[in-house]
């Protein structure tokens, strides 16, 4: 059920005046709903479990309760450890949390695969109280004997769903069976059924369960379009409407894909960077920095790496390949129309895509007529405004 969050502020959630003071420097003010419904909860120290999408706050309502309750760390034993899905994440969480963290006199540092593990292990070895990593890499560390989790009393699994849809559950599973001292979970989620349920049940005692009104991107909230293009014609299609527009994501089904489309759209003048699992990671982190600061107008993902962009303000969602599912496209969809805003998906078809774009439009109850356009088609500058029944 969903709940409706009172109106409050975070020092009468039971927040630290320091706490509340590295916020107002940053002009967070007030609590979104899902901090105001968990933190305290999670001050009290109680397992808490939160449904609530990306872009809902989500990060300050597991990270500064955790931070104002957790002691200083020995070396290489941290005492909090939260649980992300990718790279991305694990930076953009650390960073948003760095702020509090310093004001309270706690560190903390983001640990995951393809970033020099030496470095990682001499941070903590200085001491580190709370560990931001992706699953693999923990384990890693805790096989090397370069990290231990025996005095970790804080446990934070975060967008446990998409844990689960990269099959990373196995891995979560054995860091908390580790994880022998007593501690509190908290554990966080778009979606609580299936396994992530069995999650909750195996490693949450008596969780206090919140689930955040109004935040879920709906289809409803959406402004979608679909588009007939030709073959030849079909990035310079993509690069009119990016051009027209703000922030763009571009979905593509391979990584080869989206290296190709990048090449293409700067050929047509978009500034544009694709973003996908064979990337350096340097290199994935600097294009979504310049994304996330308007340096470039077009990120191409893929749907995996896709899972780790919390960018606000995306103006387009353009599923370039038409996605496999209709949870696909939702998921896609999901980087436009965030905290209140409206968003223009768009979906282009080729000839041989058409069956498989109705089928999806039926699954979204969303019936448009897939209209063809060229690259020079004035309606392409705006989408939004444009009727596709007219």
């Amino acid at each position: 059920m969903s709940e409706t969050a009172p109106t409050t502020s975070f020092e009468a959630l039971g927040l630290s005046d320091e706490i509340v003071d590295a916020l107002n420097e940053r002009g967070i003010t007030s609590p979104f709903p899902v901090q105001a419904l968990t933190i305290p909860d999670a001050l009290a120290g109680r397992d808490v479990c939160g449904k609530a999408q990306t872009g809902s706050g989500k990060t300050l309502a597991f990270g500064l309760p955790v931070l104002q309750r957790m002691a200083k760390a020995a070396p290489s034993r941290p005492t909090g450890l939260v649980l992300v899905p990718t790279r991305e994440l694990a930076n953009q969480v650390t960073e948003e949390l760095d702020p509090a963290a310093r004001a309270v006199g706690r560190s903390a540092l983001a640990i995951y695969g393809g970033a020099p593990m030496e470095k990682q292990i001499e941070r903590l070895e200085q001491g580190v109280d709370l560990v931001v990593a992706t699953p693999g890499r923990m384990i890693d560390l805790i096989d090397r004997g370069a990290v231990s989790v025996a005095d970790v009393a804080h446990v934070v699994v975060d967008e446990a769903d998409r844990m689960a849809d990269m099959g990373f559950l196995p891995q979560v599973e054995w860091i908390l069976r580790n994880i022998d001292a007593s501690h509190q979970t908290l554990l966080f989620s778009a979606t609580l059924d299936g396994v992530v349920n069995t999650l909750i049940k195996r490693y949450q005692t008596d969780p206090s369960m919140h689930e955040v009104e109004g935040k879920e991107v709906t289809v409803e909230e959406m402004t979608h379009r679909f588009i007939a293009v030709h073959k030849m014609d079909k990035s310079k299609v993509a690069a009119t409407i990016a051009k027209s527009t703000g922030r763009t994501i571009m979905f593509t089904r391979t990584k080869a894909m989206a290296d190709r489309l990048a090449d293409d759209l700067r050929d047509f003048g978009v500034k544009a960077a694709p973003i996908h699992g064979d990337l350096r990671q340097t290199s994935r982190e600097k294009s979504l920095k310049d994304f996330s600061d308007g340096k470039l107008e077009a990120l191409v993902a893929t749907d995996v790496a896709a899972r780790g962009i919390h960018v606000d303000d995306v103006d387009v969602v353009i599923q370039y390949d038409p996605p496999g599912d209709h949870k696909t496209y939702l998921h896609r969809a999901g980087r436009t129309a965030r905290a209140g805003e409206s968003g223009l998906v768009v979906t282009l078809s080729m000839w041989d895509e058409e069956l498989e774009v109705k089928r999806l439009q039926k699954r979204i109850d969303v019936i448009q007529p897939l209209t063809e356009m060229f690259s020079n088609d004035e309606r392409l500058n705006d989408l939004a405004a444009w009727d596709p029944f007219a």
